[in-house]
């Protein structure tokens, strides 16, 4: 498979390339005909060249390799170039707002020739085109910064084709819209790039993982035959392809050192294999087999325990009969008052076995 780097820089270049064959065309044809919409347009794709420009700058400093300062290296630098990307947008549309309003306020009357009308629409195809392609490149290589640009050479299109759709109205009608559509134009701007530094943000600050990822690499460890139940998946991303992962699985309390082992790596193997994920870590919660009460007491404490509507999910549940003691792990959901409920399903248990003592961990819904 062809490099991730290359690919992503050549897409860029690509868009680079495009983008400012239209903004000198969009530029000249804006100015020769006084149109403001057009003009906009034209700085709408200087911005989005710059932006592939950022892009590939943060995709250099993303694919720099490991050191001791960062030893899991640089990926998430995209994440800050994407940021950088959507702050360019949204100035290019406040800006491009500010220069529409102005026009509506103090209006001129634009003159389009039938040379500007052809390109206007042929700038429309080529970034119909040039959105397809680039966003298309970008899901293959998992690269967010050329799905984003991807999908705002697509939006650009359509708003070139409200810049056209002004024109040909003016040639035909005499009636003038330029400064509405740029209004119309900036907000659209604005929008994306709102939606750019959300999506940014929230890669930085840690996103939920993907629901159906996080079922996909469950289903890869619970198909392991020593293996009874998979839990407390946990996901950490470090960049595009830089997944890192610990999990907890239930266990017979029979297995020995050597078994735990080979399963261990069986796990890791199968789920890199399967999923590009590296699980640093494979916690065991142990399973009673040895001991009926332990099994009866199991029953009881989970139907408990799960008649609360913010309990989500009982595990790690194991009995410790000569010492007296109980551990389990409950799943409390986001709307309750996590502290309250410990107390109250800790105090209904205690209740069921007032002569063990009982070690309830809180979990919260990860994946």
């Amino acid at each position: 498979m062809e490099n991730r780097e290359k690919v992503i820089v050549r897409t860029s270049m690509i868009g680079i390339a495009a983008n400012l064959v239209l903004v000198v065309f969009k530029a000249v044809v804006g100015l020769l005909s006084n149109s403001i919409a057009v003009v906009l347009d034209a700085v709408n794709n200087l911005s989005d060249a710059l932006s592939s420009i950022i892009t590939i700058v943060g995709t250099k400093l993303a694919g720099k390799a490991p050191d001791k300062k960062h030893p899991l290296g640089y990926g998430r630098a995209e994440y800050l170039t994407s940021l950088i990307v959507a702050a360019i947008v949204f100035y290019a549309g406040v800006t491009s707002l500010i220069e529409s309003v102005k026009k509506i306020i103090s209006p001129e009357t634009p003159d389009y020739s039938m040379v500007s009308l052809i390109i206007i629409a042929l700038a429309v195809l080529v970034k119909v085109f040039l959105g397809k392609y680039v966003k298309s490149v970008g899901e293959k290589v998992n690269s967010g910064s050329l799905v984003a640009s991807g999908s705002d050479a697509m939006s650009d299109a359509i708003l070139s084709a409200s810049v056209l759709a002004s024109a040909l109205i003016f040639y035909f009608t005499k009636v003038s819209l330029e400064a509405y559509v740029g209004v119309v134009i900036a907000v659209f701007i604005i929008k994306a790039a709102i939606e750019m530094i959300q999506d940014a943000l929230d890669e930085i600050l840690g996103k939920r993982t993907d629901r159906e990822l996080a079922a996909a690499i469950k289903q890869t460890i619970s198909e392991d035959p020593d293996v009874h139940g998979t839990f407390d998946l946990y996901l950490y991303n470090y960049g595009p392809d830089q997944n890192y992962g610990s999990v907890h699985v239930e266990v017979n309390d029979t297995m020995t050192a050597n078994e735990i082992d080979a399963m261990d790596r069986r796990i890791q193997a199968c789920v890199y294999m399967k999923h590009g994920v590296i699980l640093t870590g494979i916690g065991l919660y142990s399973i009673n087999t040895q001991n009926d009460e332990a099994g009866q007491m199991r029953r009881k404490i989970m139907e408990t325990v799960m008649a609360h509507d913010y309990a989500m999910q009982f595990h790690g549940f194991y009995v410790d009969v000569e010492k007296k003691q109980v551990t389990f792990d409950v799943v409390f959901s986001f709307e309750c008052d996590r502290d309250d409920a410990l107390r109250e399903v800790t105090a209904e248990v205690q209740a069921l076995y007032p002569e063990y003592t009982f070690m309830v961990q809180p979990d919260i819904d990860i994946t």
